[in-house]
């Protein structure tokens, strides 16, 4: 196994103008990682929490946790069903279900049909699984805070069927009480979903791959409307809602988890009020970019989108499926993005995204972290900070 080998990616152009006078600041150079196996099981999720209350973070994926800080030790969880090549493990959200003050964690699968809690037994008995709901197949879940009370909900991606959300139930004081309530947005729902306010009114909407549903006054009772202004196709899992270009205006980036293609849609508002969606390419040439996350990753206060090829997304039947392997960070310039590359190559030298990874400061360096399980793998990428 290897561990602790270092990449030092100098892959892109300096990135100092020409003819940068003295006293301009400087743009920050590509960040570098060490990347760490961790374990070579083939589970495709992996979240990260605190799991025995010692105040370190662990990594938690599939039928084991890894103990922090150096996740050398393991622990068994329970049994994982697989399915194929498929884990009966498509999320890993922290979320103390019962309010007893151990981190429990919510997953799925596109197997059980259904959402489900494990309970932390706070030592080394394997965890219950209790159901939330019977949601039909499950391409991936969430944890977003829908109502805006402080607290997430989980929404599962089940396409074909409705879009629905689960909000933990809690006491007068705000305990969790181990129960949910469901709420149903839309009838049906495609690959792919994002959350976030598109049209500024404060109020957080849903992104689906046919359209957007803006959010009613009161999200758990009220009517959600979808405006079909644009096809996404086999979106990715999450849709990112971020003002890219920082014109007010929330814009979308989306990937195609099975095919080639990753995105950003500019939104545009003319004079009547009338909204507009510009498809500006990321990178075409790259497929099965089925997740990501929008993160700062060289401390500059401004956003990266962190991505990569989710390894054998269906066994090896899509659009792409032999391509070498990659995980990538891009970085917006003012104009257009600038991608990083933070591993490539093939199985074995190169390392995709999964269908759900996490980031976290593993080493309280005030540097975000990489840790992506998949099928090629569990692994954490370091982060090292900028090049000078």
């Amino acid at each position: 196994m290897k561990s602790k080998t270092l990449f030092l990616f100098a892959l892109a152009a300096a990135m100092v103008p020409i003819g940068e006078t003295q006293g301009q600041e400087k743009p920050l150079g590509p960040v570098r990682f060490t990347k760490v196996q961790i374990a070579s099981e083939s589970y495709e999720s992996v979240g990260v929490f605190d799991v025995n209350g010692d105040g370190i973070s662990d990594l938690v994926s599939g039928a084991y946790w890894y103990e922090g800080p150096n996740f050398i030790r393991k622990h068994y969880i329970g049994p994982v069903k697989p399915y194929g090549e498929y884990w009966d493990d498509f999320s890993n959200i922290p979320l103390d279900v019962n309010g007893d003050g151990r981190m429990d964690y919510v997953t799925g699968s596109w197997f059980s049909n259904s959402v489900r809690w494990h309970e932390n037994p706070g030592d080394d008995q394997e965890w219950k699984q209790h159901i939330i709901g019977e949601t039909g197949n499950v391409e991936g879940t969430m944890g977003w805070d829908i109502d805006g009370d402080g607290h997430i909900e989980i929404v599962p991606n089940t396409p074909g069927h409705p879009l629905r959300f689960f909000k933990l139930l809690r006491d007068g004081t705000g305990r969790a009480a181990g129960r949910f309530q469901e709420v149903v947005v839309a009838a049906n729902q495609g690959h792919g979903l994002g959350f976030g306010d598109v049209n500024g009114d404060g109020r957080g909407d849903f992104v689906i791959s046919n359209g957007w549903l803006e959010a009613p006054e009161d999200p758990l009772t009220g009517k959600w409307v979808l405006h079909e202004e644009f096809d996404f196709g086999g979106a990715s899992l999450p849709i990112l809602l971020v003002d890219v270009n920082q014109d007010g205006k929330m814009d979308i980036i989306v990937g195609q988890g099975h095919d080639y293609g990753l995105d950003w849609y500019e939104q545009t508002v003319d004079s009547k009020g009338n909204r507009a969606w510009v498809k500006h390419p990321i990178d075409p040439f790259n497929s099965q970019y089925h997740t990501m996350q929008w993160v700062d990753l060289d401390g500059d206060g401004q956003g990266e989108l962190l991505t990569g090829k989710r390894y054998r997304a269906h066994n090896g039947g899509d659009p792409g499926a032999d391509d070498l392997l990659g995980l990538y960070y891009f970085k917006w310039n003012g104009e257009s993005f600038s991608k990083q590359v933070i591993s490539y190559g093939p199985l074995g030298v190169g390392k995709g995204a999964g269908l759900s990874f996490s980031t976290a400061d593993l080493r309280n360096t005030g540097r975000l972290d990489i840790v992506v399980a998949g099928k090629d793998g569990l692994y954490v990428f370091y982060n090292e900070g900028t090049t000078p």
